[in-house]
């Protein structure tokens, strides 16, 4: 098995823990609560990195992301000021941070339809959540033009 073939199957299965975790859990309110829960345990940025530069356009809420790395793996640090969203961004950084670029490229986020997430919620955090996505697609493609 190629190593490109073992990263995807790695990605695949972080995607089923998170959906599996997400199926013990009972409602949206005990679901919701795991979301914050997760954003919590997110490390802080620095002050330094909270800038225009890194911030993440297209969500209500206030998100920077910082990419690190190379083709070859791509580490990515992210923080928002709201709780849920603060939590997504954890569920993405666990599929994609630490990931080659080509890896990034060839995988969607199927755990966002697998666990209903798109449907629980509003249209402006899907809207970022999605944005969110497109933001660590690009920089893994501008890493993958340089390799």
């Amino acid at each position: 098995m190629t190593e490109s073939a073992v990263e995807l199957k790695e990605i695949k299965a972080v995607q089923q823990a998170i959906v599996d975790d997400f199926t013990l859990l009972g409602d949206w309110s005990e679901r919701y609560q795991y979301l914050i829960d997760l954003g919590r345990q997110l490390a802080k940025l620095e002050a330094g990195d909270c800038v225009e530069q890194n911030l993440l356009h297209g969500c209500q809420s206030q998100v920077w992301v910082i990419a690190e790395g190379d083709a070859e793996r791509l580490d990515f640090r992210a923080s928002s000021d709201a709780a849920i969203v603060s939590g997504l961004i954890a569920l993405m950084l666990k599929v994609y941070s630490g990931r080659s670029a080509s890896a990034i490229l060839a995988s969607d986020p199927t755990f966002i339809e697998d666990i209903g997430l798109h449907k629980h919620l509003s249209a402006t955090r899907n809207n970022g959540l999605g944005s969110l996505y497109q933001r660590i697609r690009a920089e893994a493609a501008i890493r993958s033009d340089q390799a």
